[in-house]
């Protein structure tokens, strides 16, 4: 039902299309209902009103219909509080399964009057809820748990506020293209690396050793904080690195698929890969990955981790 420009009741499910555009809250994109709070707020009104009727009391119709008058002012300034707000997605980080997933989300407000208190969440969960100044930007969130691996998407959001006094909720709904990579739990217990590349130097090639230092290079994305040669960096305000030569010549490490133990299903797999490569990262070394049917060369580096990541999380996902 519509009064004036103001929409009541709740939205058809087409409100909830999906876009990859900015979406603008538009007069017939926001509802509005009373609170529970304003339910109890209306049913008081309602108990004065008779009051006022059965004793013949002038001033209680004055109250009440002051009272009345400030509900009905509270619904247009809750409505005007999203009115003309428009709503863009963000980016999203890749969390790893059991994590909490966070979407980001930016409010512009194309007006000269401030917004107050604009909350976002999906289904009932908790919201999360931010100010947009005049003419400027204001960021929100919406978390969800990721319960498993392969994309997770926010689906149908909720924009929403009760600003300014409570009593009436104008809400409206936005679903974007949006999506962010779970990557698979690693495995508890931080399980030790393959043998047979734990025994043997675990991923230094023949091309980057560890006995003799050979010298600085700049820094490279990836390059581990342990090789970071501080006194020089100190001297010449210029990250650098430390190189070294005359390794063993062992060979790089591969975390292979057939190296679980036979009785793990495919996700324990996953996990076992994901905890292996986790902990190759963090040691710097240089390793691959080798799947069924899908294999990454060994490389060191965040980009690697996150490709290696990356494969096992979309392992088996159809359309990925």
């Amino acid at each position: 039902m519509k009064i004036g420009s103001l929409t009541l009741g709740r939205p058809p499910r087409s409100e909830a299309a999906v876009s990859s555009d900015p979406i603008a809250l538009t007069q017939n994109r926001i509802f509005i209902m009373p609170s529970r709070m304003g339910a109890l707020y209306c049913l008081t009104l309602a108990l004065m009103l008779l009051g006022s009727i059965n004793y013949n009391l002038g001033l209680g119709f004055v109250l009440t219909f002051l009272l009345g008058g400030l509900g009905v002012v509270g619904m247009l300034h809750a409505w005007r509080n999203l009115a003309g707000v428009s709503v863009r997605p963000g980016r999203s980080e890749p969390v790893f399964a059991g994590e909490h997933a966070r979407f980001r989300f930016t409010l512009h407000n194309p007006t000269e009057a401030p917004r107050f208190a604009i909350g976002m969440r999906r289904g009932n969960e908790h919201a999360n809820f931010t100010n947009v100044p005049a003419r400027d930007d204001g960021e929100c969130f919406v978390e969800l748990i990721a319960t498993k691996r392969g994309w997770l998407a926010p689906g149908r959001v909720e924009v929403a506020t009760s600003y300014p006094i409570g009593l009436f909720r104008a809400w409206s709904y936005v679903r974007f293209d949006q999506r962010t990579l779970v990557y698979p739990r690693p495995e508890a217990g931080n399980p030790p690396l393959p043998p047979a590349a734990a025994t043997s130097g675990a991923g230094l090639s023949s091309a980057a050793g560890e006995d003799d230092f050979a010298g600085l290079r700049d820094y490279r994305p990836g390059d581990s904080l342990h090789r970071m040669a501080w006194k020089a960096i100190a001297r010449r305000e210029v990250p650098v690195v430390k190189e070294f030569s005359g390794g063993q010549g062992t060979a790089d490490l591969w975390l292979d698929w057939s190296a679980c133990p036979r009785d793990f299903d495919v996700e324990q797999r996953l996990a076992r890969l994901s905890a292996w490569v986790v902990s190759a990262s963090l040691q710097n070394l240089r390793y691959g990955i080798r799947l069924p049917h899908q294999t990454i060369a060994p490389d060191t580096g965040r980009a690697h981790r996150d490709l290696c990541l990356r494969t096992l999380a979309l392992h088996g996902v159809h359309g990925s």
